[in-house]
Parts: structure tokens; C-alpha cells; sequence
């Protein structure tokens, strides 16, 4: 059986990333045969050298019907800019390559409204006139409470009925921006753009993470504390995917038996190419790691990462995987098998 094809697991799906103190944000998860992709939404300019992403201006002119056919969310009072959340389909054919479902908006006509609240964002934008400039940025890690949609085909319906009330996480519609005593027909709008210039939204590489001696854990570092329906893989140089939280216990089960598959693969292979240099009864016949409780009488319980390899006829513990031969000399412990032993400890 060839180590580096049987069973590989290829997956790819939406799941929320909880990095330090910042609120969870969607991501997308790409597994591969021998590495894990984390990426996020990004609008990025793919024409013209480099691709850059970065702050755009976008000229929109009120419609006689629909106003803006805009919706946005958020505001200051939630640590954040406005985002637009929905684009009418009547601008998005219009808007399309210059503004984003997830684009921030920072500055309306000149006035800066980054650390505006959401009433306040929308009172200067009824008052902006017929035409208003945005200056606008894509918000890479929209928090996962304004439960904005991953592509441009979620549309907001145009309407030409006020509201006088808006909430920060409902859609504000600035078809709200109509005044009634214009009676003018506003022809469709005109959108400037620099020449040669087209942004595109695409999901962009956040980390990397090598499969290859990682480790993954539902638990809280350090504790037998499990996490529901969350995980994070940890590559053998210390990257850390963050805190993965899956959308149901079945999706997180799905994609801790396909790291694990892949992960199993790689180590098979790793120790059958280690093997061409060690005798036949000196065979490394499994490794990988595991959590061992420390004996710490000032608290309960405390585990730390441990890497177990047992090669001929010893068990070797490691702080790290070991990579060369000259690493087996260097073991943390090492055990004879034959003065062992073993036992299998059940759930309290």
C-alpha cells in the first residue's frame, strides 16, 4: 500500500476563527494532503503590478427610485466601522469591481466616519445630496455577529419608503436617503474608476500550517477542559491555526477525522523513509503525540504536548519530533519496552 496516496482526504469549507481577543470571523478552511489553509475574504486589485489590496473611492449618485440601494451594518459601538451588508441588484451590475458586501466604509464625502455609530453613519449619509463619495476598505475579519454573506448574490430590495429608526445589526437601507420633494429623473449612476484598475474579492492565505508532525486538540491548553465543536492545529514549529469553531458537532467531527487521516498518512510515510537508515531491529514502528499530565501539587491537573516514538526495542519521549539521527540521542527518557508498564486509564 503507497503511504502517500491511500486515503488522503481533500475538504474545504466556512467555519468562524477565534484569534486572541477578537471577536470569532468567517473563514474558509482548504485541507490538502500535507497542509492545512487558512484564508480570509480580501478585495484585492488584479490588474496592474502588485496586487495590492487597500482603501478605494466609490461616486454614487441617488436614484429616483431605490436611493442608494444600499444596506449597511455595524458601527462604533461595536468596535467597528459601518460595512455595506447588501447592494441592491440594480447596483450591483453597476458597483460591480468597485464595491463589496464587507467593504467598510471610512469617509463619506471627505467626513471621516470610521469611529461613527450606526445612526450617526446614516443621518450624514441622508444628508449626503444627490451624490455622495465613499471611501471605502473591505473589513477582512467582520466580526461573525453582523452575519454578513460570503458573496454579492445576497441583494437588498430597492424601496422608496422611509424609516425613521436603524439598528446596528439590521440592515440599514440608504434607499432611507430619498427625499420626496426631488422630482427630478435621476439618470443611472456613474461610476469613475481609475483606468486599468479592477478589484476583485477573493479569499486570500492567512496561514499555512505543515501537517507533518502537527498536533491538533479540542482541549483548552494545559487542561482536560474540552471545547464544543472547536479545535486548533498546531504545526511542529509552534504556528498555530487559532481557535477553529465549526457550525455543528458534525462538521468539527468531519474535519478532526480528515486532519487526523492526513496527518497519519504523512507520519507513515515519514517513518518509512527514516527506517532506510536504522537496522532491522532498531525500526521505528510508530510516533506522534500525545498530552502528559505533569505531577504539579499546586494544581489539579496540567498537561503538556509530549512526542512518544517507539523504535526497536525502547520507547522514546521527546519535547519535539525528532528529525535527524543524531535527535534519538537526544531523548527527554527513554524506556526499554521489556520494563514497561501499561496502563489504560477510563474517563472519570
Amino acid at each position: 500500500m503507497d503511504f502517500r496516496t491511500a486515503c488522503e482526504e481533500t475538504k474545504t469549507g466556512i467555519c468562524l476563527l477565534q484569534d486572541g481577543n477578537q471577536e470569532p470571523f468567517k473563514v474558509r478552511l482548504h485541507l490538502a494532503k500535507d497542509i492545512l489553509m487558512i484564508q480570509e475574504q480580501d478585495v484585492i486589485c488584479v490588474s496592474g503590478e502588485p496586487f495590492y489590496s487597500g482603501e478605494r473611492t466609490v461616486t454614487i449618485r441617488r436614484q429616483t427610485v431605490g436611493g442608494f440601494g444600499l444596506s449597511i451594518k455595524g458601527g462604533a459601538e461595536h468596535n467597528i466601522p459601518v460595512v455595506v451588508s447588501k447592494i441592491s441588484k440594480e447596483q450591483r451590475a453597476e458597483l460591480s469591481g468597485l464595491l463589496f458586501i464587507g467593504d467598510a466604509i471610512l469617509q463619506i464625502n471627505g467626513i471621516n466616519v470610521r469611529k461613527c455609530r450606526h445612526e450617526e453613519v446614516v443621518q450624514v449619509l441622508r444628508n449626503a445630496g444627490e451624490e455622495v463619495t465613499l471611501t471605502v476598505s473591505f473589513l477582512k475579519r467582520a466580526p461573525a455577529f453582523l452575519k454578513l454573506p460570503l458573496n454579492e448574490d445576497c441583494a437588498c430590495a430597492p424601496s422608496d419608503q422611509s424609516s425613521g429608526t436603524s439598528s446596528p445589526l439590521c440592515d440599514s437601507g440608504l434607499h432611507l436617503n430619498y427625499h420626496p420633494n426631488n422630482t427630478d429623473t435621476l439618470s443611472c449612476s456613474s461610476w469613475p474608476t481609475s483606468p486599468g484598475l479592477r478589484w476583485e474579492k477573493r479569499w486570500c492565505d492567512l496561514r499555512l500550517i505543515p501537517l507533518l508532525h502537527s498536533r491538533f486538540s479540542q482541549y483548552v491548553p494545559g487542561t482536560d477542559l474540552s471545547r464544543q465543536n472547536a479545535f486548533q492545529v498546531i504545526a511542529v514549529d509552534g504556528v498555530c491555526t487559532g481557535i477553529i469553531q465549526c457550525l455543528s458537532a458534525e462538521d468539527c467531527v468531519d474535519w478532526l477525522q480528515a486532519i487526523a487521516t492526513n496527518i497519519s498518512n504523512l507520519t507513515k510515510h515519514n517513518i518509512k523513509k527514516i527506517n532506510r537508515n536504522f537496522p532491522v531491529n532498531q525500526q521505528i514502528v510508530y510516533m506522534g503525540w500525545c498530552e502528559a499530565r505533569e505531577q504539579d501539587p499546586l494544581q489539579d491537573r496540567v498537561y503538556s504536548p509530549t512526542f512518544l516514538a517507539l523504535r526497536g526495542s525502547c520507547l522514546y519521549k521527546f519535547l519535539a519530533p525528532p528529525v535527524t539521527t543524531w535527535d534519538w540521542t537526544r531523548a527527554e527518557k527513554t524506556f526499554s519496552v521489556y520494563e514497561i508498564m501499561c496502563k489504560i486509564l477510563k474517563p472519570v
